[in-house]
Formats: structure tokens, sequence, C-alpha cells
């Protein structure tokens, strides 16, 4: 039967789906290219269709053949059928959601229609109201949803078509599965046939493999008893080889002495030897020195005298051009033809000198021919023996350098001499062995003529010695055989002599003509020989000649001497028809055929019998070349037997396998072998030859004879792995089980003349006619592969099963699922069938009816009926697999008059339709009305197929998501759902969720909660701050309130935990409890709100980069109770400071490489009843851990647009310690990182404070840096405030500036009078006449309850200790009201030393120099080697008691200080040391530091106690002195002098 070959492609059927998607857009332009797929559809269904009418018309074409090319159109074909389904499922889906949107439509219709009806009343009444405004408002909602209306109708309309187009697609294919049901079937049943088939093979498979392992088995024991066998004569044998060893080493060691020393000797005698040799080559290297300097020297003389001469050419060429020109000739014509001139003289001098050295040579080669002439002719004697003749010796070398080369052998002599004549450089063997060394003695050669090397050092030879070369006259000498000539006038001779041996014979006229004698049998033939043995022959030679005849034996050729020996007797005078005999006599030693003649001398003339030498060869063949199994049924099995002979003396390894297979047989690895017939001499003097041809092999080529076998094995080897990746390239994987097997004997030996029987199988398994070629290989590569074919015919069974696998997909337990099985039969007759199922699944599955008739060439349904219950895996057993959950069912249909039953399996994967949610119990615990709490659920699907399911009657105060809790579930698929619980009011709750499947299938969820209601509310619980730059602060401001006024539960609800009692109407307190570590800030943190109010809290957030925190309770939770968060082990790490240079670095470089995040962080605020007041400052708020409110923040953090790229980008600008009236600059590097332009804001600086911003900029371009300048003047202020109610006029007054300044000058000084008479206030002032002091403002006006300030600055212009003045306040022009005194200091430079007797007086002198004249201040200084000392007195007085107790040592103290100072210095440090410590020491001074640094704006204390001596006398004080040196910005030295007293004590 034809069945359909051509149908559409993938391509096709993939161009061919219509587009499903749920988008709207999708569905209004459905384009579905439908009709070109029905057409190419409708063909190919017309041809499965036509297949019966066929079948029925020529019922003579069934046996036509089956070949590979309809198995493939068999495998399109169900790829189709397999695309067709897929193709009608997903049109199925496309048409359910195109319903789907279809009603969703026509719902949004109604919708419409609704709110149009609404609107038209709205419309009347507000028309009735006379309402202009509302009307116009909805009567534009009227237009648009009119407009909406009819974009829905358009809608509907378009989907309608485009769902009537796909339902009339859809029908289509319906038509197009209907008629393509039959091509269906015969694919069901194909399968069918192949899983059979399958079975089968495996069985025999099986069978075969329980085969094998019984014989390795068998060979398993017979090897163990083997071995234990060789292991007790290992044993036997190593004892006897132990007991032996011991003897011989008794033996051994007695002469081991005797040699020992004799090796001794020969060590010692070689070691002077080499030392001698060694010295001799050390002078001949020291003479090669010499000499290569020499030869150095005597080159660069040549190299000189060369380049002189040179140079004399070059001049005298100069001279030649300027004479030349000087007569006006052409300068370089002469010169070319000057150099022309020498170069044709060299030329001739070196064609003369070759001429002289070619006559020497001829006449040398003249005279040597003759004398050689003379000396032949004084030689000349008859020959003893010819030169044709070979020892036994020099034709077996021959014969082995032939087989090494792999050549023929040479039969004659002559064509050796003509060859080594032709080609002067033989291979192998030859190449070694000259035709006078063959004839020659092999024991008179000499090992020890060898080629002399080449010495190390050439130094070491003498210099007359000269190394013997062959002359090329020798070189070119005629052969051993002589030449051309000689070899005619031979032949000639020769000729002359058989003339008078051969006569012709002439009987009664007639001349004889043909061969004299035949010879029976004709061809002397030794089949089948091995090496070493002895094979005879005797052949019958009979006069066919006219009359009497002579036979003479002459002998075989050359290349069978060593081989063949002929036994004749001639017989003498033979009548004609008379016989004789001949004995042939064959000896092999190498294993190769050989031909050749054995030649006879009859008087007639000479004639020669045939002889022909074979080795021992395979002759293979078969008795068939094709099997013709005839007709069987489907299923049935038969053999054939075809058998495989030998009638060659050689076996060989075969294996019989299909044609298309490739394998390749093991081939023997090439071995040479020597033949063991020479002597020991032979054998050495072999070895030498084989290592000197290896030696030149190697030179010549780089490879060795030996190495030519393993170079052919390896490329053999390359090629069979080429040709097996093609063949296996090239093979066609067959779907289907051969039909026509090999039987159990496919490989094996065959012996010499022997045969071996192959059986060949025949199992049919698809009706029709069945053909496969077979073919025999052979290891041994002589053999050539043998091929043969079988055929038959295979007859199908009258009743089968259409369908032989009935798969119902996926099926749930308890739920019941039914097919139609068909069953055909083409008999004539009607059949009995009874329907049976294996009784291990009767309690699942049910045929009806049981048993039936099938009526002639029709067909009969029968229903199944699988209702799978959850024992079915224990009750399936084998048929059901635990872990696939895949039921095989065999089904089986017993048929009357059919002897093999045909069956059929049902197959169905049995899943369960359980869901599962975990956890089955939820605790929220207690949430409050304001918050949320949001708890994970995990769905599991535990189905193999997809569910629908929804959760359905969920409380107002439950929400779960996504989709509210509904939708699709997919196998095996776990989902992760939301469960979302908010309160609404204070009480306990407890509920259900109920999830229901698509089968009514429920499963639930217990639930409990408690409600709270706090206190306190707060106006925001969620605060999402603006985009803030990182280092940057965000400000929000939200409410905490307090409604709860009343306890009246019918006005509002009362606050309180679940059932328990309300919270009392009052002050209630607050606190939030900001995360450690986070960037934010709440202010304040802590408060109490009354009843009815409300409190303002301002959240601040000041963004950093620090590692967010685990948020413990969320507003939406994850769990109803607080996680504890794991406590996990932290790597030890160095904190940093924030003023390091490290931390500053890193800052900078995160501001720059800050691709932004966002924190999300939740504070807790607790709350507790009463007022914070009432409590103590130590005592913490008591609060309820269910009345807690949650804040959550919202903090996305961005990299800024600007930053400071000046001191390593440091934001904090340190001006230091700047003197009051100084002003000090800094300056500010910002960079815009952004990619976008920045107009700049600056903030208001205070213009009477201290900080002046002097060039502000607007615009700062992407990229761009801007440079700012700070300057920040400090000074001293004075705050006074105005309490009275009237504005108050004031001044400010200095007593150096006042009107007694000049009546005080005229005083004497302060340190002249008494100390009670001083009252000078008023102290040292600037050289330049302006104030030290000075203040601003100088008078003004001050308001009623304000304040004002006044500056006061300190300007001194030299160094002093005692500035000082009075500021007066004066009010209404004479009243003082404040007197305030002023002080101040000034030192040159950054160090000084305070403390000891005071030496000056606080007013200085009128005569002093002033500091600001520097050529005074030159003058004044004295030179660097003169460095003037500043003395310090430090008064010691030891207070001596009369009583026993201790006396405290006398102790004063220096103060050595550093002034902070805003000017450069290169030292940021003062350094101070005590000189003469040890001296100090003995004269009981201690001195503690004696040696340190100081840093800026800090001072250090030197303390100095003193205790007397022993040698002390009190009535003269002790004085001593020593340097205090300090180095700063400049180098000070102090000269501290120490005096001490004892003080006798009260």
């Amino acid at each position: 039967m034809e069945e359909p070959t051509t149908l559409f492609s993938d391509e096709d059927l993939a161009d061919s789906l219509p587009p499903i998607d749920d988008e709207r857009i999708q569905l209004e332009d459905p384009e579905f290219e439908m009709e070109p797929f029905l057409l190419g559809f409708e063909d190919t269904v017309r041809l499965g269709c036509c297949c019966p009418a066929k079948e029925e018309e020529v019922t003579a074409e069934k046996t036509k053949k089956a070949t590979t090319k309809d198995r493939v159109q068999a495998f399109h074909l169900r790829k189709s059928l397999n695309l067709l389904d897929k193709l009608h499922e997903e049109k199925d889906l496309f048409i359910q959601k195109t319903r789907g949107e279809l009603r969703v439509c026509h719902q949004r219709m109604d919708l419409l229609t609704k709110q149009q009806e609404s609107l038209a009343a709205e419309i009347a009444t507000e028309r009735e109201a006379n309402n202009m405004a509302a009307m116009g408002r909805l009567q534009a909602a009227s237009r648009r949803l009119h407009t909406e209306l009819e974009n829905e109708k358009d809608l509907q309309s378009k989907i309608t078509a485009m769902l009537k187009d796909s339902e009339n697609a859809m029908w289509h294919i319906e038509i197009q599965k209907g008629l393509f049901e039959d091509v269906r079937k015969r694919n069901e049943e194909e399968a069918e046939a192949r899983q059979r088939s399958l079975e089968i093979h495996a069985a025999q498979q099986l069978q075969k493999e329980k085969e094998t392992l019984e014989k390795v088995e068998r060979n398993r024991l017979l090897r163990a008893r083997k071995s234990l066998h060789v292991q007790k004569e290992l044993g036997l044998r190593h004892q006897k080889l132990v007991e032996d060893a011991q003897r011989n080493h008794r033996v051994a060691v007695k002469f081991l002495k005797a040699s020992l020393g004799r090796v001794r000797e020969r060590e010692q005698k070689e070691e002077m030897e080499s030392r001698r040799h060694m010295k001799r080559r050390m002078d001949a290297v020291l003479a090669l020195k010499n000499n290569i300097t020499a030869s150095r020297e005597t080159l660069k003389k040549f190299q000189a005298w060369g380049q002189s001469r040179a140079e004399v050419a070059k001049q005298k060429a100069l001279t030649e051009k300027e004479a030349i020109l000087a007569q006006g000739g052409d300068a370089f014509k002469h010169l070319f033809h000057q150099r022309r001139h020498q170069e044709l003289e060299a030329q001739r001098r070196a064609f003369e000198e070759e001429q002289k050295l070619r006559k020497q040579e001829i006449v040398s080669r003249i005279l040597k021919e003759e004398a050689e002439e003379e000396h032949r002719k004084k030689r000349q004697h008859p020959p003893s023996k010819t030169t044709d003749q070979w020892t036994l010796r020099d034709k077996t070398w021959k014969y082995i350098s032939d087989f090494c080369e792999g050549k023929t052998a040479i039969t004659t002599n002559h064509l050796l001499e003509n060859e080594m004549a032709l080609h002067p450089k033989p291979s192998c063997l030859l190449k070694v062995i000259s035709s006078e060394s063959m004839q020659m003695d092999l024991g008179s050669i000499s090992t020890e003529e060898e080629i002399l090397a080449e010495p190390d050092i050439p130094g070491l030879w003498s210099k007359d010695y000269k190394s013997y070369q062959v002359s090329k006259e020798d070189m070119e000498r005629k052969p051993v055989g002589g030449t051309k000539m000689d070899k005619d006038i031979l032949a000639r001779t020769m000729e002359q002599l058989r003339s008078g041996v051969v006569h012709r014979q002439v009987v009664s006229g007639r001349e004889f003509k043909g061969r004299p004698f035949n010879s029976k049998p004709e061809v002397i033939h030794f089949k089948d020989f091995d090496i070493g043995k002895v094979y005879k022959k005797k052949i019958t030679l009979i006069n066919a000649t006219y009359t009497i005849n002579y036979c003479k034996l002459v002998g075989v050729e050359e290349s069978l001497k060593d081989f063949i020996h002929i036994d004749f007797d001639p017989p003498g005078p033979m009548s004609a028809g008379m016989s004789c005999e001949v004995l042939v006599t064959f000896k092999p030693m190498i294993n190769k055929d050989l031909e050749g003649n054995v030649s006879f001398l009859a008087q007639t003339g000479g004639f020669s019998v045939p002889l022909k030498c074979s080795t021992k060869k395979c002759s293979l063949s078969l008795d068939k070349e094709l099997i013709d199994f005839g007709s069987y049924v489907v299923g049935e099995t038969t053999s054939r037997i075809i058998t495989l002979t030998n009638v060659g003396g050689l076996g060989t390894r075969f294996k019989f396998l299909l044609d298309s297979e490739f394998f390749e047989m093991e081939e023997p690895q090439p071995v040479m072998k020597m033949s063991s017939v020479f002597t020991y001499e032979d054998k050495s003097f072999y070895e030498k030859i084989m290592n000197s041809l290896s030696e030149q092999q190697l030179d010549g080529d780089g490879s060795s004879p030996l190495d030519l076998p393993s170079r052919k094995e390896s490329e053999k080897l390359d090629e069979a792995e080429v040709s097996a990746v093609a063949s296996a390239m090239t093979m066609v994987p067959s779907e289907e089980q051969a039909e026509i097997t090999l039987g159990e004997v496919t490989e094996g030996e065959i012996g010499p003349f022997s045969s071996i029987k192959v059986p060949i199988l025949f199992n049919p398994v698809i009706p029709g006619e069945v053909q496969t070629k077979f073919k025999v290989m052979f290891k041994n590569s002589q053999c050539p592969t043998l091929y043969f074919r079988a055929t038959g015919i295979a007859v199908d069974v009258p009743v089968w099963v259409p369908r032989a696998i009935v798969d119902l997909k996926i099926c749930m337990y308890d739920r019941l699922y039914q097919d139609s099985i068909t069953v055909h039969t083409r008999s004539k007759a009607a059949l009995r069938l009874k329907f049976e199922v294996c009784k291990e699944l009767r309690g699942h599955i049910e045929l009806l009816p049981e048993t039936g008739y099938i009526q002639a060439q029709s067909s009969y349904s029968v229903q199944l009926k699988f209702l799978p219950r959850h024992s079915l895996p224990e009750d399936a057993g084998k048929y059901f697999d635990q872990d696939s959950r895949v039921l095989e069912a065999p089904m089986t249909i017993w048929v009357a008059d059919q002897i093999k039953p045909v069956g059929f399996t049902v197959q169905a994967i049995v899943t369960t339709s359980d869901l599962e949610i975990s956890p089955l119990e939820i605790n929220f615990g207690y949430c409050t009305i304001y918050e949320a709490i949001r708890t994970e659920i995990s769905l599991s699907n535990l189905s193999l197929l997809p569910q629908e399911f929804g959760f359905v009657g969920l409380p107002k105060y439950v929400d779960i998501q996504p989709n509210d809790g509904f939708g699709t579930i997919l196998p095996l698929e776990t989902l992760q759902l939301d469960v979302i619980f908010q309160p609404i009011k204070a009480k306990e709750y407890r509920f259900e969720l109920v999830c229901k499947s698509e089968i009514n299938r429920c499963f639930k969820v217990s639930c409990q909660a408690v409600g709270v209601h706090p206190p306190l509310e707060l106006s925001h619980y969620q605060i999402k701050f603006s985009a803030t730059a990182l280092y940057g602060t965000t400000v929000s401001t939200l409410y905490v309130i307090n409604s709860h006024l009343s306890m009246n539960k019918l006005i509002h609800s009362l606050p309180r935990i679940g059932s328990e009692e309300a919270t009392p109407v009052g002050p209630t307190s607050f606190e939030f409890l900001v995360p450690p570590n986070s960037p934010i800030t709440i202010s304040p943190s802590v408060g109490t709100v009354l009843p009815g109010k409300f409190r303002k809290e301002t959240t601040q957030r000041k963004e950093q980069w620090k590692q967010s925190l685990p948020v413990v309770r969320v507003h939406n939770r994850d769990r109803p109770t607080r996680a504890s968060t794991p406590h996990t082990q932290e790597l030890q790490r160095q904190e940093l400071s924030a003023s390091s240079n490290e931390y500053q670095a890193a800052q900078a470089t995160l501001v720059r490489t800050f691709q932004g995040k966002f924190d999300r962080f939740v504070v807790p605020c607790v709350v507790a009843s009463g007022d914070i007041k009432d409590r103590k400052a130590s005592e913490p708020l008591s609060f309820s851990p269910y009345n807690t409110l949650y804040l959550e923040l919202w903090c996305p953090v961005v990299a800024p647009s600007i930053v400071v790229t000046s001191n390593e980008g440091k934001t904090v600008v340190n001006f230091g310690d700047i003197a009051v009236g100084h002003r000090g600059i800094k300056k500010i590097t910002l960079q815009n990182i952004s990619p976008e332009d920045l107009a700049l804001e600056f903030s208001v600086l205070n213009p009477h404070g201290p900080f002046v911003l002097l060039n502000p900029t607007r615009k700062l371009c992407s990229g761009e840096t801007q440079t700012l300048v700070l300057s920040f003047s400090p000074h001293e202020s004075i705050l006074l405030q105005n309490e009275s109610s009237l504005p108050i006029k004031f001044w400010m007054r200095l007593e150096s500036l006042s009107k007694k300044r000049a009546e005080n000058r005229q005083q004497l000084p302060k340190f002249l009078t008494s100390h009670e008479q001083r009252t000078e206030i008023v102290g040292t002032q600037n050289h330049n006449g302006q104030s030290v002091f000075s203040v601003v403002p100088v008078e003004g006006l001050m308001v009623p309850g304000k304040t004002h300030e006044f500056t006061i600055t300190f300007s001194p212009d030299h160094e002093s200790l005692y500035f000082s003045d009075l500021l007066q306040v004066v009010l209404f022009e004479k009243k003082v009201s404040h007197q305030i005194l002023l002080k101040g200091a000034a030192r040159e430079h950054m160090m000084f030393v305070e403390g000891g007797d005071p030496l000056d007086v606080p007013v200085e002198s009128l005569t002093v120099i002033p500091a600001f004249d520097p050529e005074h201040r030159e003058a004044r200084s004295p030179p660097p080697e003169a460095e003037e000392m500043k003395p310090i007195l430090v008064t010691l007085n030891y207070v001596q008691f009369d009583t026993d107790m201790p006396t405290p040592p006398a102790t004063r103290e220096l103060q050595v200080g550093c002034i902070r100072t805003t000017q450069p210095s290169p030292r940021k440090t003062v350094e101070f040391s005590l000189d003469s410590i040890p001296w100090l020491q003995h004269k009981g001074f201690t001195i503690e530091p004696s040696r340190g640094s100081v840093e800026r704006g800090q001072t250090k204390t030197i303390s100095i106690s003193w205790v007397p001596p022993a040698d002390f006398d009190p009535d003269h004080p002790l004085m001593v002195s020593t340097l205090l040196q300090l180095r700063g910005d400049v180098k000070e030295t102090y000269k501290v002098i120490f005096v001490a007293y004892v003080v006798a004590g009260l």
C-alpha cells in the first residue's frame, strides 16, 4: 500500500500558526494565514485516503519492495501528524482566549450602558434644577461614555469576526484530522509491530548474554586450575634456581677477588694513559691558541697591506684622472677601458691555469691506464672459477637484502651487475657489501678495518700525514664482469660451442620442431609449504621427438638454487616415447612465493619445466549468494544456513555483518624475522653491517629501516580511524529493527580446508517484502570481502489494533477516564474476540464488553474505562514506575483462529490533585489598626497538571496577593503568596482561609491575631525623603496626635489591646527608638502629648556611608512576631577616626565612585501613659510592647554633583588659631562631577561676622573646577544690653587715649614707687604710636531691650609681656558704667619660656630701639657665631627643720610653650633640652624632664627639685648654671642660673 510522501514542512507549520496573545492590540488584527496550510493538507489527506482504493484495485502490487525511502516517508508522516495535533491544541486555546475577550467586551458594554442610563437620569435631574454647569459636565461625560461604547462595539465586531474565522479554521482542522485517521491508525499499527520486534530482540540478546556468562565462568575455572598448576611448577623451579644460585655464588666469590685485582690494575693504567692524553691535548690547545694569535696578526698585516695598496691604487687613479682631465680627455672612458682590460687579463690567466691543470690530469690518467694494462697482462692466467657462480652464503645475503627491501629477487647475476652499474648507490645491504666482498671468505673480514674518525683537535695530527682519499680513476673502475664488449665476445663464444652440440632431427624428410620432451606433470608445484621442511616430487620426462634423443640437466635459475635440488641420472639415448624420472627436492628457507624453470638440454635443443612454490593462502567462498526465505506470517521466525568454505592451506578469522556496517579487522603487526641458519660469525658480521646501515640511513634521511614497519602500522591505524569516522558519519541510523538478522555464529576462526555454517534468521515485523545485504570480512588482508543477500516476504495477521499504545496522557486519582479501542480484521470470516486485562490492574481498568464477534473485513469497538485509585502503585507492581508515575498496562485480545494474540498497551501518567499549603496555621500576633502585617505562605502543586485555584470568602481585613489570591499553578510548582492582615478595630481575630481548586477541592489555613488600638497616632506612617546627596541632610516633619478625649465608646473607638480594658484619658508619652548607627535623627525623640493635642516632630536624615541594619519589624511585616537577627561573627577591622587622612581619602574616593543606593528604615515609637516629667531622670519609660507605632522611612541616596578637591577632599576648613585683629585666607576648590552644568547659590554669611566669601560664582560647567577664597578675621567682642525702656547713647574710651595719660607719664615709673602706690593701669604700648588695643564701634545708640556687640582688636608691633589698657563704657557723656581691663603679650617667635625670678621691670625703657626699624634691628642682632643667650634665674630655698622629720626638697617649675600661629613655619613642634644634667645631679639638682617636645598651642612643665649634697656649706649659697636650648622656627638658647639656699625653719 502506497503511503503519502509529501507533507508540509516544519517552517510552513510555524508560519501558519496564529499569533496568540492576550493583549487587545493583537486581537484586533488577527492575521491568521490558514488557507495555504489547508490546501496543502487536503492534498496530503487525498493521498492518504486514496490508499485503500488503490489497495483494492491493485492487489497484485502488495509485494513491492519496502525501501529506506518508504521508512523515511513514514517518519515524516508521523512528524506531520504530531504537528497537526499541536496546531489543533494551539487553535483551541486561541479560540478559548478570544471567547474570553468577547465576554469581557460584553461586560464592559453592559457597564457603559448602565453608566449612560445613570448619567441620563442625573442630566434630567440637573436640567430640572437648572444647573447648567453640572449639565455641561454630565453631558461631556455622556459623550465620553458614548465614544467608549462605540469603540467597544467596534472591538466586539472585530473579535466576533476573528472568532468566526478561527472557528472556521478549527472546523477545517477537525475535518483534516478525520480524513487523516486511517493514516494515523496505520502508524500506530506499525509502532506496535516495532515494539514486538524490540521485545523479541531483547529476549534473544538476553539469552546470548546468559550463554556468554556461562562460557566466561567455565573459562575462569579453567584458568584458575591452570594457574594453580603453574604456581606449583614455578615454586619447584624457583627452589632449584635458588640452590643453583647459592652454589654458583660460592664459586664466583673465589674468582671475584682476582678479577677485581686485574680490574684495578687496568683502571690505573687507563688513568695514567688518560692523564698523558689530557696533557697532550692541553699542549695542543695552547699551540693552537698561539697559532690563532699569530694568524690574527698576520691577517691584520695582510689587511693593512691590502688597504695601503687600495689607497695607493686609488691615489694613482685620481692622479691619472686629473692628468687626463688636464689634457682634455674623457677620464671616465679611460678608466672603464682600463678596468675592462684588467678583467680580461685576469680571465686569460685563469683560463691558462685551468688548461694546464687539465693537461696534467689527462697525462696522469693516460700513464695510469698504461701501467694498469701492463700489470693486468703480467697477472693474466686461466680463470679457475667463473664469476657467475655465487656461493650459498652470498646468495643468502642477496635474498635477505631483497626481502628487507620488499623487492623481487634478481634471477641472474647479469641483471645484478647491470643494476650495480646503473645505480652506484644500491640500497640496504648491497650498499655496504661490494661484489668482491661477496666472493671473499667472511671469516677474513677484520673488525678492525674502520673508517678513521677526524680527531677533536686537528693540532694533534702530524702535518706530514695525509688522509687516504680514493682517486677518481679507482671510483670509475669497470665492473667485475667486464665491459660490454667482453660480454658480447663471451656470448658469441658460447653460441659457437652450443652449435656443435645441438643438431637438427630430420626423419623421413620431416624436421622435428617443438618441445623435445614432455613433462608429467607439466608444472612442478609445491603448495602450502612450511619453512624448514623438505618436500620432494618426481616428474616424468617423455621423449616426444621422432627418434632417439638425449636429455641433459642444465640446472635451475639463480633465484631457486638455494632452495631447489635436482636429482637426475642421465639415461643415455632414449627412443621415441620412452621416459625417465627426475627427483626435485625443495627445502624452503623464506616464506615467499617462488617461480622459475628447471632447464634441460636435448639433442634437438633446450627445454624447461616450470617450477612454482606457493606459500599457504586462504581460498574462501560461499555456497550461495542469495537466500530466499519465501513467505511467512508476521511474528514467526525461520532460519536458513549459509556455508563458508576455505580450500586453502591457511586459516583466518572471519566476521559476518550487514553491508551498511563498518568493522576494522585487526591487522597483524609486521615483525622483521631473520633466518636462523647463520653461524655465530655470520650473525656478528650481520650485526655490524646493520649498525653501519642504520647510521648511514639515519644520517641520510633521519629514519632507520626498522622504523618503516611501525610507520606503516601507524599510517594504517590512522587510515582505519579516518575510515571509521567517515563510515559513522555516512551511516543513517535505522529507526526500525532489522527483520533479517544473523544467528548466533557471526564471527570466529576458519581453519585450512574446512567450512563453517552460519544461520540467517528471518523474523518478519512489517508486512511486505524485505531484503537485506550482508558481507563477510576477514582478518587476512589478502582475502577479499564476500557479499550475499537475503530476501523474504512478510504476510500480515488477520486481526490487528491500529493503536498499539493507547495514551491516556496525564490522569488524576479517583477520576474516570474513557477511551474507545477499535479492532480491525482482514479475514473473510467472522471471528470471536476475548478481551483480557492483566490481573494486577483489573480493579482499575475495565474493557467492555469482555467478549465479542467481529464480522468479516470490518471493525469492532471496545470501551476502555480507567479509574485510578490510590492503591494503584501497590497493585500495579512492575507496570507502574514510582519515580516517573508512568503506568504501562498490557492488554491482550485473544482471537479464536489466530495463534498469536493481539496486544496493545494502555499508557498513562497518574498524578495526584493535591495542593499543599505551608504553614497550615498562621499567628499574626499583635497588630495595631494603623499597620498591616504581611506573612508568606507557600502553595505547592503536587500534581503533574496545572490547576486553577482561588481563595474565596476572605474577610474584609484580610487580603491575599498577587491577583487577589486567584491564579493558575503549574505542575510541581510552588507559589509564594502574601497574606496581608490589617485589623479594623481592637479585638481578637480567629478565621480560616479557604483555597478551592478547579475540581472543587478545598484546602484550609487557620489564622489568629489580636487587634490593638494605640492611644497615640502619627500623622504619617511613611515618609519618603527626596533624593539626598551623599553626606547631605534632608528634613521632614510629622505630628504625634493624641485623639483620646473621652471614655465614651459611643463617640469613638477606645484605645485598647485586644479585649482588654481601655486606656484612660490623659497625657501620653512617646519615644522614638532610632536604630543605632543609622543616619536618622528624630527631634524630639521623647515627649508627652496631652489629650486633643499634637506634637510636632522633625525627622532629619544625614546621609553617610554606613552599613544598613536588618529590619526586625517593618510596616508590612514578614512574620507576626519579631525575628531575632542571628549573631554572626564579624571580622576584626581597624577603626579609623574621622579626622585621619586615610578616612578623608576614602571619603573623597567614595564620593566620586558612589553609584547610589536605597535604604529603608523602620523606627518603632513606643507609647506609655503619663507625663514624661513625672518620671525620674534615670527611670526608663514604661511602655507596652503591643502599643507600638512604626514609622517607615524611605531614604534614596545619590552621588553629589559637586565635590571638594582641595585639602584631600575635606569639607571642613580649619583656619587654626588666628590672633585677634589678623586675617587668615583659605582657598577651597570645587569640581562639578555631574554631566550637566550647574547654577550655584551660596548661603548668606553674617556681614559683621569673621567669615567672608571673597569671590562668589554663579555657574559651574560639567567637569569644570572653581576655586573659592574664604577670609577669617577674628575679633574679641563684648555684648551690652539695654534693659531700660529708653534709648541710651554710649561712648567707648581707652585709658591710653585719655587726656590724663600725659599727666600720668610725668610721674615716676611704677617700679620706683612703693607697692602700695602702684596704681597705673596702662602698660606697654606700640612703638609706632598707635594704640595696641582698638574698639569698634566707638560710640552709638542702644535700642531699648536690645543688645549691642563691641569688637576689641589686639595688634602689637613688638615683643612684650606687659601690654595693658583699660576700656571704659561711658553713658550720658559722663557716667562710667563699666570698666574692662585689657592685657596681652606678644613674642617674636613661636617658642617661649616662663617661670623663674623676674629680672626686668614692667615698664619698658624709652630708649628701646623700635622693632620695626630693620636697619637698627640688624645692627642690634649679634653675629651667628656670637649667639645671644637670655638669662633665667631660678632661686630654690631649702627649708631645714630642727625636728627629725624628713625635709622635703626645694622645688620650682619652668614652663616651655609653643604658640599656635597661622604664619608659615617649617616646624610644627618645639624641642627643648637641658645640658650638663649629670653635673647638676652631682650638685643635688633633679630635673624632669631634661628634654622633650611641645606641640602647637600647648605648654610643658619642667620640674626642678634640690636637696643639699653632703659637702654643702650652708654659709655659702650654691650657684650653678646650665644651658636650655629651644628649637622651633629658630634656635634660642637660655642660660638658666640656679641659686640654692638653706633656710632654717620655724
